[in-house]
């Protein structure tokens, strides 16, 4: 533990802001007012699709779930490269590249559940307005349920490894990549292999979209995407925080008041 802390210093982790991470107040800036465009554009831009219910307004849900669902995907293989980035330092001895890049695997693994935990609900709110049934156990529907649980169990693993920090880092790279398989083979195989409700060549195929939903689901993309950028800056950065010895200590003192009173 005290070998981690003293090689996450200060000057370290201004390293790691300056090196490989996006920078500056700008694009969060134009992340805010792309997102911001995107769900008006949702609502005044984009008009009903034609084939949905309710003059075709389900269908709006799309600019929200789909950058979800692939995110969620796009995800795990970021958690993948940072796990065999971890195991590689570890089999070299570099700590600290090992702790960092162990860091960055489960900030992806943890905004991964995010965004699947979103995409599971956005289409329930869609299946429940479109099909009648907020849950149909659709294949999709049951892919994406069972994705959550992979992501559920990697989370839980290093929940019970807390205080065993080498043992979690290995432990839980090991899981990604196991894992990587399955989770890929359910949600881009399994809803192709088997008859489902959920469509599948609707977005694959630009001319059946209209003009004002591509103007409004393209952007959706790019702004879904700079906000996991910013969510996974902001979660490594505090989590590195969380190791440095004076951070720690602090935190420490405050349990201890906690339980004192």
């Amino acid at each position: 533990m005290t070998a981690i802390h003293k090689e996450l210093s200060e000057a370290q982790v201004r390293s790691e802001r300056r090196s490989g991470t996006l920078s500056g107040a700008w694009w969060k800036i134009g992340t805010g007012l792309l997102m911001t465009y995107v769900i008006v554009g949702a609502f005044f831009i984009a008009k009903g699709a034609v084939g949905f219910g309710k003059q075709g307004d389900p269908a709006r849900i799309v600019f929200f779930h789909v950058p979800c669902a692939v995110l969620s995907s796009i995800a795990y293989f970021v958690g993948v490269v940072y796990a065999v980035l971890c195991l590689s330092a570890v089999r070299r001895g570099e700590r600290s590249k090992a702790t960092l890049n162990d860091i960055k695997s489960a900030t992806a693994m943890e905004l991964g559940f995010l965004f699947c935990l979103l995409a599971t609900i956005t289409g329930s709110l869609f299946a429940g307005v479109q099909w009648g049934s907020f849950w149909n156990w659709d294949p999709r529907e049951t892919s994406i349920v069972i994705m959550l649980l992979l992501y559920a169990s990697y989370l839980v693993l290093r929940g019970a490894l807390a205080e065993r920090l080498d043992r979690r880092m290995r432990l839980s790279s090991v899981y990604t990549l196991v894992a990587l398989v399955p989770a890929q083979y359910l949600i881009w195989a399994v809803p192709r292999l088997v008859q489902t409700m959920h469509p599948t060549t609707t977005l694959s195929d630009p001319s059946n979209t209209s003009l004002s939903y591509k103007l409004v689901l393209y952007p959706s993309f790019l702004a879904f995407t700079l906000l996991f950028v910013w969510l996974f800056q902001l979660r490594v950065r505090q989590a590195q925080l969380s190791l440095r010895p004076g951070t720690q200590k602090a935190m420490e003192q405050r349990a201890a008041e906690k339980i004192k009173e």
